[in-house]
């Protein structure tokens, strides 16, 4: 027996075998004379080290083995022993060997997904297929397998190789219904099947039929990325939600998400994602590998302004006021959602103060008057209280979630006419008067005659030209030469006399 202060050299001429999971190191000692007890180090591809004791029988015929490792995977193992009596400390490290285990059978499922086109005679599936973090190829992916079978009959199923390069392919099916599957193959063997399937297209129509009249949801963007929520239905086992990364390109770079049967709701994030695009979410439900399309989204990251202005076609003007139609068509490429118009007033000269408006102040010494229409659909506006006879500027801004065009500027400049009420006031002020003084004037004297009759004098009247009487040389009227209708006899001084 070694004294107890002794201890065994590195273990020497270390080799090793392994399998898709296991390695075993194997080594020499030239002189044993105890029983040695052995420890394996083995260095994980994230840097994490493991160690592993052997057991007796294995440190007896010199020889120590790792289990449970990852198929196609490297690995760095070296081994150390001390006395299995009378242990004090162990031996230096042999010398590290690096080991790859063997490629073993590929484990879990492609994800697998697809886009449907109806074409004549049938459809064109595109298929997409992603690893997921449960699939482990363990080993070299060389091909993909894609498999289709129609449902209805027993007719013998279609199946084309995939270059391992390639994560989608291009088939076309008739209008069956059909079964299609994708398995990854390496130079073990195959992983298992995902399963996809595809209705018939009389199926299909009605359900397109049925989704064309959902109406595309509006969604918001946040700091993490596109918020999409949806209704959730207890038939579903899943939801996928589907977008493009480049929405304006060809191929658009489709991709997709899967959820639990308990989710309602998702933030879908992309390094693709950049504001002013906007982006369509298809939310699907899956039941036994069968998707339906449940609802439609739109939604920006983050929307900016518009790009263009309103076009106004027609201008209606009174000596108060001005009516404004005009046009404005909204497509994919539009930066954010039109929430509505602004239309901005002002007088060529001073600043503007219309009832109903707001200031808008664009500088220290220039402000216009400002009109928000929140409705997208209105386009057509009446801005009152115009004075006239006075020329002013005004324009139409769309404005989104994300503002309006800056800065304000393409105004159109109109000029109210007179105000034909006052113009009437005017006429009846002075030329009604003038045409009445005219007539006048033309008629002088009848309208003398008229307005003013001559008092006629007693000593130029006929029936006063007797010359029997006269009192102070004025004409005296004879009783007898007129016939009174009344008599009265006045009894005073003068009459007497008379």
């Amino acid at each position: 027996d070694f004294p107890s202060a002794v201890y065994p050299t590195a273990p020497s001429q270390v080799w090793n075998d392994s399998t898709d999971t296991e390695i075993t190191l194997h080594w020499n000692y030239k002189k044993k004379k105890i029983e040695l007890f052995c420890q394996t180090e083995v260095l994980q591809p994230d840097g994490e080290v493991e160690l592993h004791n052997s057991s007796d029988v294995e440190s007896r015929h010199n020889r120590a083995t790792v289990r449970g490792l990852r198929p196609n995977t490297e690995y760095a193992a070296r081994v150390r022993c001390g006395a299995a009596k009378h242990f004090w400390r162990w031996s230096e490290w042999s010398q590290r060997l690096t080991i790859r285990t063997k490629e073993g059978t590929p484990s879990g499922k492609l994800d697998l997904w697809r886009e449907i086109t109806p074409v004549l005679g049938g459809r064109n599936v595109t298929l997409f297929w992603k690893k997921t973090a449960s699939f482990q190829a363990n080993g070299e992916i060389i091909s993909y397998e894609v498999t289709w079978e129609k449902l209805e009959d027993d007719s013998k199923p279609e199946s084309i190789s995939i270059s391992s390069v390639y994560n989608s392919t291009r088939i076309f099916l008739d209008n069956h219904s059909y079964r299609i599957s994708v398995i990854a193959k390496n130079n073990v063997n195959f992983s298992l099947p995902s399963v996809l399937i595809i209705s018939g297209a009389l199926d299909n129509s009605r359900s397109i039929f049925s989704t064309e009249e959902l109406k595309e949801g509006q969604v918001n963007g946040t700091d993490d990325g596109i918020l999409i929520s949806w209704e959730p239905r207890s038939i579903y086992d899943s939801y996928i939600i589907d977008w493009c990364n480049f929405p304006r390109l060809q191929p658009c770079d489709l991709q997709w998400r899967r959820f639990g049967p308990n989710t309602s709701s998702a933030v879908i994030s992309s390094a693709a994602f950049v504001p002013g695009v906007r982006y369509k979410f298809c939310i699907y439900g899956s039941v036994a590998n069968k998707a339906s399309l449940l609802e439609r989204k739109i939604g920006y990251l983050r929307e900016l302004p518009p790009r263009l202005d309103p076009v106004v076609r027609k201008v209606d003007l009174t000596y108060n006021s001005v009516t404004l139609s005009w046009d404005y068509l909204t497509n994919e490429s539009e930066p954010g959602f039109v929430r509505g118009f602004h239309i901005y007033v002002s007088p060529i000269q001073g600043n503007c103060n219309l009832k109903g408006s707001k200031k808008y102040i664009i500088s220290a010494d220039s402000e216009l008057c400002k009109y928000t229409i929140e409705n997208p659909e209105e386009k057509r506006y009446t801005v009152e209280h115009l004075m006239p006879n006075t020329k002013y500027k005004i324009v139409v801004k769309a404005f989104t979630g994300g503002g309006e065009k800056t800065p304000i500027d393409g105004f159109r400049y109109i000029d109210t006419p007179y105000n034909s009420n006052m113009l009437y006031f005017v006429l009846l002020l002075v030329i009604v008067p003038t045409l009445v003084a005219a007539i006048c004037h033309w008629k002088m004297k009848w309208v003398k005659e008229c307005c003013c009759p001559v008092i006629p004098s007693p000593n130029k009247s006929k029936v006063l030209s007797f010359k029997e009487y006269k009192i102070e040389s004025e004409k005296v009227l004879k009783i007898n030469d007129c016939i009174p209708d009344v008599l009265a006899v006045d009894s005073n001084t003068e009459t007497q006399k008379l």
